[in-house]
Protein backbone atom coordinates (compact mmCIF):
# COMPACT_ATOMS: atom_id res chain seq x y z
CA UNK A 1 0.00 0.00 0.00
CA UNK A 2 1.86 3.34 -0.88
CA UNK A 3 1.81 6.04 1.80
CA UNK A 4 0.21 9.76 0.93
CA UNK A 5 1.51 12.49 1.82
CA UNK A 6 5.01 14.55 2.49
CA UNK A 7 8.50 12.93 3.39
CA UNK A 8 8.81 9.65 4.42
CA UNK A 9 5.20 9.12 4.14
CA UNK A 10 5.02 12.18 7.01
CA UNK A 11 2.11 14.32 6.04
CA UNK A 12 2.52 17.54 4.02
CA UNK A 13 2.15 20.58 6.01
CA UNK A 14 3.65 22.50 2.94
CA UNK A 15 -0.01 24.58 2.40
CA UNK A 16 -0.14 25.52 5.98
CA UNK A 17 3.65 27.17 6.06
CA UNK A 18 3.01 28.62 3.06
CA UNK A 19 -0.01 30.11 4.28
CA UNK A 20 1.96 31.16 7.71
CA UNK A 21 4.95 32.90 5.24
CA UNK A 22 2.23 34.79 3.51
CA UNK A 23 0.77 36.19 6.56
CA UNK A 24 4.22 37.24 8.46
CA UNK A 25 5.26 38.75 5.17
CA UNK A 26 2.75 41.02 5.32
CA UNK A 27 2.77 41.69 8.48
CA UNK A 28 6.16 42.50 8.14
CA UNK A 29 5.49 44.88 5.12
CA UNK A 30 2.15 46.12 7.48
CA UNK A 31 5.02 46.97 10.56
CA UNK A 32 7.77 48.78 8.09
CA UNK A 33 4.96 51.08 6.52
CA UNK A 34 3.33 51.99 10.05
CA UNK A 35 7.86 53.07 10.79
CA UNK A 36 8.20 54.70 7.68
CA UNK A 37 4.73 56.85 8.65
CA UNK A 38 5.58 57.50 12.41
CA UNK A 39 7.44 60.76 13.35
CA UNK A 40 9.81 60.98 16.32
CA UNK A 41 10.46 64.19 17.90
CA UNK A 42 13.39 64.50 20.15
CA UNK A 43 15.09 67.44 21.75
CA UNK A 44 18.42 68.70 22.63
CA UNK A 45 20.04 70.25 25.58
CA UNK A 46 16.23 72.32 25.62
CA UNK A 47 17.46 74.43 22.59
CA UNK A 48 17.29 72.31 19.66
CA UNK A 49 14.18 70.33 18.92
CA UNK A 50 13.93 68.50 15.66
CA UNK A 51 11.35 66.03 13.91
CA UNK A 52 12.37 62.93 11.86
CA UNK A 53 10.12 60.08 9.98
CA UNK A 54 10.28 56.33 9.97
CA UNK A 55 12.16 56.86 6.98
CA UNK A 56 15.36 59.06 8.70
CA UNK A 57 14.05 61.94 7.12
CA UNK A 58 14.42 65.37 9.04
CA UNK A 59 10.80 66.69 8.97
CA UNK A 60 11.78 70.15 10.98
CA UNK A 61 14.20 71.68 13.38
CA UNK A 62 13.24 74.19 15.82
CA UNK A 63 16.34 75.88 17.78
CA UNK A 64 15.46 78.53 20.64
CA UNK A 65 16.50 82.00 19.15
CA UNK A 66 18.53 82.07 22.78
CA UNK A 67 20.86 79.91 22.19
CA UNK A 68 22.04 81.49 18.53
CA UNK A 69 25.25 82.84 19.27
CA UNK A 70 27.51 83.94 16.63
CA UNK A 71 30.48 83.86 18.59
CA UNK A 72 29.89 80.26 19.74
CA UNK A 73 28.37 78.05 16.15
CA UNK A 74 29.83 75.18 17.25
CA UNK A 75 27.86 74.56 20.70
CA UNK A 76 24.39 74.80 18.25
CA UNK A 77 25.94 72.39 15.73
CA UNK A 78 26.65 69.96 18.55
CA UNK A 79 22.82 70.24 19.53
CA UNK A 80 21.81 69.50 16.15
CA UNK A 81 24.45 66.43 15.68
CA UNK A 82 22.77 65.15 18.99
CA UNK A 83 19.36 65.73 18.12
CA UNK A 84 19.92 63.44 14.56
CA UNK A 85 21.63 61.09 16.34
CA UNK A 86 19.38 60.39 18.79
CA UNK A 87 16.38 60.62 16.39
CA UNK A 88 17.87 58.04 14.21
CA UNK A 89 19.08 55.87 17.41
CA UNK A 90 15.14 55.47 18.48
CA UNK A 91 14.17 54.97 14.39
CA UNK A 92 16.38 52.33 14.01
CA UNK A 93 15.56 50.71 17.97
CA UNK A 94 12.21 50.83 16.34
CA UNK A 95 12.94 48.87 13.74
CA UNK A 96 14.75 46.24 15.16
CA UNK A 97 11.97 45.67 18.14
CA UNK A 98 9.37 45.50 15.58
CA UNK A 99 11.02 42.82 12.99
CA UNK A 100 12.43 41.38 15.98
CA UNK A 101 8.95 40.39 17.13
CA UNK A 102 7.93 39.36 13.69
CA UNK A 103 11.07 37.26 13.59
CA UNK A 104 10.40 35.58 15.93
CA UNK A 105 7.50 33.47 14.47
CA UNK A 106 10.13 32.13 12.27
CA UNK A 107 10.01 29.72 15.11
CA UNK A 108 7.37 28.42 13.25
CA UNK A 109 9.20 27.03 10.28
CA UNK A 110 12.45 25.84 11.96
CA UNK A 111 14.64 28.38 11.54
Amino acid sequence: MAKHGGFNGMPSNMGNLMKQAQRMQRQMEEASQALEEKEYTVSSGGAVELVMNGKMNVLSVKIKPEVVDPEDVEMLEDLVAAAVNEAIRQVQADKKAAMGSLAGGLGAFGL
